[in-house]
C-alpha cells in the first residue's frame, strides 16, 4: 500500500490566503493518459491533488495542516483520520513530513507519495507513472524530471522513513535524497507543472503558459 501525503501546513503569507484553498483559474491541463485536455475549474489546489492521487495502489491519505487547519477542514470534505495537525509547522516542510510519518500505521505502508500543495499542476497519468516505477523496486526514491530538472511529487520507500524522522530541519528531506543518490530513479515527464511553485498571486499568471 502507498500513502499519499499532501503537505499543506504553511502560513501562505505571500499568497494572501491558504494555498490549499486557492481555486484553479479556468485553464486546461493536458492529461498525460490521453490526448484530450481536461478542464479544471473552481477546484482548489488541495481538491485537485486529492483527485489526481487516487490510484488502486493508494490506500491512505494524509493532509498535513497548520495555522489554517480550521479553514481547510471547513472547506474541503475529508475524513478526520486524513487530517494531521502539525504543531511545529513553523519549523518548515520537514516537520510536516515527519508528522505525517508518525501518523501512519506501522508495517502497512510500502512508500509515501509526497505532494506539496503549492505544486498542484500534476495529472493522474503522471502519478500513475511514478507509482508504476516505484512498484518495480520498492526500495528506491522516485522523482519526476522535466527536461532534466527534478520536481514534485516524490515517492519515498518505507526503508527511509526512519532517516526522514531523524533528518535535520535545516537540510530537510533533500539530505536523505543526497545520501541515497544511487537509489534515486528519475522518471522523465512532459508536465512542466512538476517544477512550478505556485506560492503567490503573480505565479498563478504562469499557468496558461505551461507546456
Amino acid at each position: 500500500m502507498i500513502a499519499v501525503v499532501i503537505l499543506s501546513a504553511g502560513e501562505s503569507r505571500r499568497m494572501g490566503q491558504p494555498k490549499a484553498l486557492v481555486p484553479f483559474p479556468d485553464i486546461l491541463i493536458q492529461e498525460q493518459a490521453g490526448t484530450t485536455p481536461a478542464p479544471i475549474a473552481q477546484k482548489t489546489f488541495l481538491e485537485h491533488l486529492i483527485e489526481v492521487t487516487r490510484h488502486p495502489r493508494v490506500g491512505m491519505l494524509r493532509v498535513v495542516v497548520g495555522p489554517h487547519a480550521a479553514e481547510i477542514r471547513a472547506r474541503v470534505k475529508l475524513d478526520e483520520s486524513a487530517l494531521v495537525f502539525n504543531p511545529d509547522w513553523q519549523r518548515g516542510q520537514l516537520s510536516s513530513l515527519q508528522a505525517a510519518i508518525r501518523s501512519l500505521p506501522a508495517g502497512q505502508i510500502e512508500g509515501m507519495l509526497i505532494c506539496l500543495v503549492d505544486h498542484p499542476l500534476i495529472s493522474a497519468g503522471l502519478v500513475a507513472s511514478l507509482i508504476k516505477t516505484f512498484d518495480r523496486d520498492k526500495n528506491r526514491i522516485v522523482i519526476p524530471a522535466y527536461r532534466g530538472r527534478r520536481g514534485h511529487p516524490v515517492i519515498f520507500p518505507r526503508a527511509l522513513f526512519e532517516e526522514l524522522l531523524a533528518a535535520s530541519p535545516e537540510v530537510g528531506a533533500r539530505a536523505v535524497i543526497h545520501a541515497h543518490a544511487g537509489g534515486v530513479v528519475e522518471v522523465p515527464v512532459q508536465e512542466e507543472g512538476v517544477l512550478l511553485n505556485l506560492n503567490d498571486p503573480e505565479s498563478l499568471k504562469q499557468i496558461p503558459n505551461l507546456k
